[in-house]
């Protein structure tokens, strides 16, 4: 499947399969190994986990078993949201790699610009003192790439007065009718890769019948249409499931969609709901 094999490539040169295989909410264990292990059977050669998701011990043993070379997958991790310290960001990364049980990773990222549990809070310094600590792993190689997620225009200016490196992705909530333009624009502009997590609405938009008119249009399902959504977007989509035949069919999406069905879709608000 060519949308598998197919990649962006970041500001600093590094390629990154266009589609990822997410793993939010599977639990560590049994799961995220089976599910992980399934995604680079099936061809996906892009993982993302957090340290927050708690299951980095399986999904680095899941690529250490697959027998596929390391340099054939790009995987990105993410520095707990709640990390705002220079330090306290090297010693989580140490964690992170000891999880993980690999020498290094494609893409780190900064996973909010607030800890979860005070969103919308004011950590501007703290964001540039784990920047710099970003900055010093990306330096040392173990990092090839070096990103944020779920920051807005304001929360990446601010990063960019101190920061030597532009971040090279931008991973933020994003699907058909919860498209951030703003923030897409800005990233867009700036060379930064943007990625979409949730490209389904964590589920909500599968009901959606505007949407699903237009998915029967090519004999695609909703998920397939709304991930190749964003792939006609330049938005890199990070589809989630544990169910073997969704693994597949979220990866079958090789298709292109109409300029007049895109502006229905671009006019489209309050899927999730």
């Amino acid at each position: 499947m060519p949308a598998l094999t197919d990649t962006f490539r970041l500001a600093n040169g590094v390629e990154i399969p266009k589609i990822g295989f997410g793993t939010w909410q599977i639990p560590d264990g049994d799961e995220a190994y089976d599910s992980v292990a399934e995604a680079l059977r099936v061809g996906y050669r892009h993982i993302d986990t957090a340290r927050a998701y708690g299951n980095e011990a399986s999904v680095g043993r899941a690529i250490r078993d697959s027998g596929i070379p390391r340099d054939e997958i790009f995987l990105t991790t993410k520095l707990p949201a709640e990390v705002k310290d220079h330090d306290e960001a090297l010693a989580s990364f140490e964690t992170t790699m000891s999880a993980l049980d690999l020498e290094y990773v494609d893409l780190y990222l900064i996973h909010a610009p607030w800890p979860w549990s005070d969103p919308h809070t004011d950590h501007r310094e703290g964001n540039q003192a784990a920047w710099k600590a970003l900055e010093e792993i990306h330096a040392s190689g173990r990092a090839r790439s070096i990103g944020i997620s779920n920051f807005d225009v304001a929360d990446i200016e601010s990063l960019m007065e101190t920061a030597t490196v532009t971040p090279h992705a931008n991973q933020i909530r994003w699907f058909v009718g919860f498209t951030q333009d703003e923030t897409t624009a800005f990233c867009q502009e700036h060379d930064i890769l943007v990625e979409g997590y949730s490209p389904l609405a964590t589920g909500a938009i599968l009901d959606n019948a505007d949407v699903k008119g237009i998915a029967d249009k090519y004999g695609k399902s909703v998920a397939q249409l709304c991930i190749r959504y964003l792939l006609e977007k330049d938005v890199l989509p990070l589809p989630k499931t544990t169910t073997p035949s969704r693994i597949a069919e979220n990866a079958d999406v090789d298709f292109t969609v109409s300029a007049e069905d895109l502006a229905f879709l671009d006019g489209l608000v309050d899927t999730a709901s």
